[in-house]
């Protein structure tokens, strides 16, 4: 019966504690309530994830994504974790639901790093287990030390008052050398193996401190403050320019043979090293450059007078606009279309976008964008080029032949400046470099060297001569060049030389023989446009005279 009403007691007891508890806890939560609506508005740690980026040729625009339940009253929304390489300027958001946007604001993190990727942390990991190996690997050979060490220290055999055997002896002996070899080979061994490890350890140091650099840096925080009369769900598009992240045109040019048209690859190498992963997401490339001010330069008069060491109200005005450019480019905010047009070019996944002052190119399917030092490559557009095919030699510098496509109608592809790899009937032939800034109406591609068409370039001592009459001596020339076609096709075939140029009055160069060429003056080039039939040989003879005093001598002329 006594432990029946102690029993009783002791629940009893345990209920006042348990409902006490929970008194406080509630009141707690009803405080904290009410200093949030009397006193300050509710901070609340949202997540977000990127699912939009707009590449610039320099900087790229973020675009964030988060849904999350709103309290009524005001409330402050903390994106954590985003990139410290954010442009606080550039911050935008736009949201759908019953609520009101009331501002946004930025501040720096200094106590978190950026998320560690998957694949890093893997490699972190790694590395942490190879380094416990290692410290087993060098207790095992300090265990073998002390084990020599002992045996060293113990050689006396026997007491002093004992004789042993000569089998005896001979069986320590035996054991010594035995155990002292085996520790010796399991020294070396380990030795061998913690080598190994730490060659190891080293590579991946190296890959891992190669990838790691931009996650040591601090994260930034987006604050976005909203009010709503009552609770409700909303949606938040967040999006912000950052640093170190932009892409490059690179192009692939295919020619099967001298019959067909050239097949353009334009692809864009896309780098970005903010510390955050664009994963799956919605990808543009865009040709604007934010680092370029929008702000239209203003001409000022231009004054001359005689040197006096003030500052001139134009020098000053232009300062003043310089300064007024900086500032307009750091409060550039880039605004993006949200058109999305159907791919009408090969590539069945890209639409071209021509934008007022850009062009974009709309990436209808997720990509991923590692930050990572090396780029990604992205497919844009492949496109088709009618091209005419010709040869072209210069055998003064070089006796072979370069097959050259002239490509027509390249202006409607907004192509960009560029490296571009050439291949010729599927074989890799070298490099080129493409700069539409430069061209003109065709775009000229060199394909390679070809064998076929053996080119000589000779002087005709015999009908090379020097002379002097008078005061002044002459010398004439004669080159010829010969170029044979080993092909089974006949070939066009554009064929350089040159006549020297005077510098000097007293120097005289007279054209003697042009044999056809379109020869110009000022610079002194010779062209000829060739059409030679299969297994055809043609000649070409020039000649030029050189006069000048017949006491002087000329420099550069053979």
């Amino acid at each position: 019966m006594k432990k029946n009403i102690v029993d009783n007691v002791e629940i009893r007891f345990c209920m006042h504690l348990k409902f006490k508890k929970m008194k406080k806890i509630i009141v707690s939560s009803i405080l904290i309530l009410i200093s949030a609506t009397v006193f300050g508005q509710i901070e609340k740690q949202v997540d977000s994830k990127i699912v939009e980026v707009t590449v610039f040729l320099n900087k790229a625009q973020v675009t964030r994504e988060l849904k999350t339940r709103l309290e009524a009253g005001k409330t402050s929304l903390v994106l954590k974790g985003l990139t410290s390489q954010l442009d606080p300027q550039s911050i935008q958001a736009t949201g759908k639901g019953n609520f009101i946007i009331l501002g946004i604001s930025q501040q720096q993190n200094y106590l978190i790093d950026l998320n560690m990727p998957k694949a890093l942390r893997l490699l972190k990991d790694s590395i942490d287990l190879l380094q416990k190996q290692v410290v087993l690997e060098q207790s095992q050979k300090e265990i073998l030390s002390k084990e020599e060490q002992m045996l060293l220290s113990n050689q006396k055999i026997g007491g002093t008052n004992q004789n042993l055997t000569v089998a005896e002896l001979k069986a320590m002996a035996d054991f010594y050398r035995s155990r002292l070899g085996d520790i010796v080979t399991s020294r070396m061994k380990l030795d061998e193996k913690v080598k190994k490890v730490n060659e190891r350890i080293s590579k991946l140091n190296m890959q891992f401190n190669e990838q790691n650099e931009m996650y040591l840096r601090n994260t930034s925080e987006v604050v976005i403050n909203v009010s709503s009369e009552v609770a409700t769900q909303g949606e938040l598009r967040v999006s912000y320019v950052v640093a170190n992240a932009g892409w490059n045109a690179v192009y692939d040019v295919r020619a099967i043979n001298t019959k067909s048209p050239l097949q353009l690859s334009y692809k864009a190498n896309v780098y970005q090293g903010t510390g955050e992963e664009w994963k799956n997401v919605k990808l543009r490339l865009s040709t604007a450059n934010p680092n370029q001010s929008g702000l239209k330069p203003e001409l000022y008069s231009w004054y001359l007078d005689f040197y006096n060491p003030i500052v001139y109200e134009a020098e000053r005005k232009e300062k003043a606009y310089r300064s007024a450019a900086m500032k307009s480019e750091a409060r550039m905010e880039m605004v993006v279309e949200e058109t999305m047009v159907a791919a009408q070019s090969v590539s069945e996944f890209v639409s071209n976008i021509q934008t007022s002052l850009n062009t974009e190119f709309d990436i209808s399917i997720p990509y991923s964008v590692s930050s990572s030092p090396k780029p990604t490559v992205v497919d844009i557009h492949n496109y088709e080029m009618n091209a005419e095919y010709s040869y072209s030699v210069v055998p003064k510098l070089d006796s072979d032949a370069f097959l050259i496509a002239k490509a027509l109608g390249w202006e409607e592809f907004s192509l960009l400046p560029g490296e571009a790899n050439i291949f010729f009937e599927g074989t890799f032939v070298g490099n080129s470099y493409i700069d539409p800034n430069n061209l003109k109406d065709t775009l000229a591609l060199s394909l390679g060297r070809d064998k076929r068409i053996v080119v000589k370039r000779d002087k005709l001592k015999d009908l090379t001569s020097r002379t002097v009459i008078g005061g002044s001596k002459k010398e004439n020339y004669t080159w010829e060049i010969s170029i044979r076609n080993s092909k089974t096709e006949t070939i066009k075939i554009n064929l350089e030389d040159q006549l020297p140029v005077s510098q000097n009055t007293q120097i005289e160069v007279t054209p003697l023989d042009m044999a056809g060429a379109n020869y110009n003056k000022q610079t002194g080039n010779l062209i000829w446009n060739l059409e030679i039939k299969p297994s055809e040989t043609r000649k070409v003879q020039y000649k030029f005279e050189v006069k000048y005093p017949k006491d002087k001598q000329i420099t550069g002329l053979n």
